[in-house]
């Protein structure tokens, strides 16, 4: 088998058959297919696509080019929770508390932030003290002591992804739906979970720009693990403003712990709910998601998810004090005020510039060497829909560079699109797939 031959056939718009496929995962995960065929065979599967079963066989063969994770030694249905990318979104920090409140065992492994959007990982090592590095036993103990624990990817997860992702990110062709959900379902999968529910961000926030791109999507992939044996939920949600108030590390796991005391944002809240509603449900302590998002709001209510939060923290080495005491987080310097220059209303909050925003001022990384400032991010006073007088504050920037700081409030300030109507309200859940 010859991959020159393989680049010619998919060229032509020919079906490629597993072998063809697995050839050409394995030979260039291990270095024996160069980048320009690779890159070659990239740019015919975007112009000619793949058909379901290519997409599948293509899923198994990145999942397999790794370790695939066994969770048996921990009890129960796992279920996994894994969002597309947004501005603000620190949902995992909500929903693994509450799913896990209801006796459902999460373990998590969760990647960091490249860009705009934020990762898990980068928000959890905020805390002090807190490892997101564990040996496989003591991830598995956690998850059974507490029901949760969520610990860094590593590179054996799914190797191929890691290096099929590199050319396409450089020769445009990152937006093809079928490889977009090879690279998350094949790390999922691989993570060893029993069910796995998706959060879909569409809108100006996020990559999938429209509801219906996000709908295709969220359909691939939940076919994809369903096909797999997992079941597999998409949950299409708003991302055309950002999630909550907090954009930054520490700032969003201050907000998550104030969502779990019952004082969050309204959005963060209400979607953390569903979404650990339908974890529940997927996860066999509910008989229908209606019932596991009772659940959930019960576990709010009552503070037992607040209390899971504590002990997850506590088992990974965390300070716990960081519930009662926010001023244990490492503090900013620099703090700059965003008022905004007319009476009005926010018609429109930019997500996607509020995300450029806050890592400019040191919250996220445009390479993978970059260093993070956990102090860094954006804290929204206004958000779209609300009125606003005339040099009313609109958001705060913070951080520990002057320049940074500085720079991030210019760009947060044309973020803001203020007139004289009220914007229609969007739907924060578009659609549920794969109930």
């Amino acid at each position: 088998m010859r991959i020159s031959e393989i680049i010619i056939k998919k060229r032509d718009g020919g079906v490629l058959t597993n072998e063809e496929i697995q050839f050409f995962v394995n030979g260039y995960t291990n270095g024996r297919i160069p980048d320009y065929q690779a890159s070659a065979l990239l740019m015919a599967i975007y112009f000619q696509g793949l058909n379901e079963e290519e997409t599948y066989q293509l899923t198994r063969a990145m999942r397999d080019s790794g370790d695939v994770a066994d969770l048996s030694s921990i009890e129960g249905i796992k279920v996994d929770k894994h969002s597309t990318g947004g501005v603000g979104d620190k949902t995992t920090l909500i929903v693994g508390p509450l799913a896990a409140a209801c006796g459902v065992p999460v373990a998590k492994m969760s990647g960091r932030g490249l860009g705009f959007t934020g990762g898990t990982v980068d928000k959890m090592e905020s805390i002090p003290g807190f490892k997101t590095t564990l040996e496989e036993k003591e991830f598995f103990e956690l998850v059974n002591k507490n029901g949760l624990s969520v610990i860094g990817q590593t590179g054996s997860i799914a190797p191929a992804d890691k290096k099929i992702y590199a050319p396409r990110d450089v020769t445009g062709t990152v937006e093809n739906l079928s490889l977009i959900t090879a690279s998350i379902m094949s790390k999922k999968l691989a993570s060893g979970s029993d069910a796995i529910v998706l959060d879909v961000k569409c809108g100006d926030g996020a990559f999938m720009e429209t509801a219906e791109k996000a709908e295709q999507l969220g359909s691939m992939m939940a076919e994809i693990g369903n096909a797999d044996g997992k079941k597999t939920v998409a949950v299409i949600t708003d991302m055309n403003q950002p999630l909550g108030r907090a954009v930054g590390n520490s700032l969003e796991v201050i907000e998550a712990i104030e969502t779990l005391k019952g004082n969050g944002p309204s959005d963060i809240t209400e979607l953390s709910v569903k979404l650990a509603g339908i974890m529940i449900y997927v996860g066999g302590r509910a008989a229908t998601p209606e019932e596991g998002t009772e659940k959930a709001q019960q576990a709010l209510e009552s503070g037992a998810a607040l209390v899971k939060l504590r002990a997850f923290i506590a088992g990974q080495g965390g300070d716990t004090g960081v519930i009662d005491d926010y001023s244990l987080f490492k503090d900013h310097v620099y703090e700059v005020h965003v008022t905004s220059p007319v009476s009005g209303f926010v018609e429109k909050l930019k997500a996607k510039q509020v995300g450029l925003a806050s890592q400019h001022a040191g919250a996220g990384r445009a390479s993978k060497e970059d260093e993070i400032d956990m102090s860094a991010g954006i804290y929204l006073s206004k958000k779209a829909g609300d009125a606003v007088a005339a040099g009313e504050l609109l958001a705060t920037v913070y951080g520990n560079d002057e320049e940074k700081v500085n720079t991030a409030a210019k760009e947060l300030q044309e973020a803001y699109i203020i007139g004289e109507n009220t914007p229609e309200k969007q739907p924060l859940i578009h659609k549920v797939i794969g109930l």
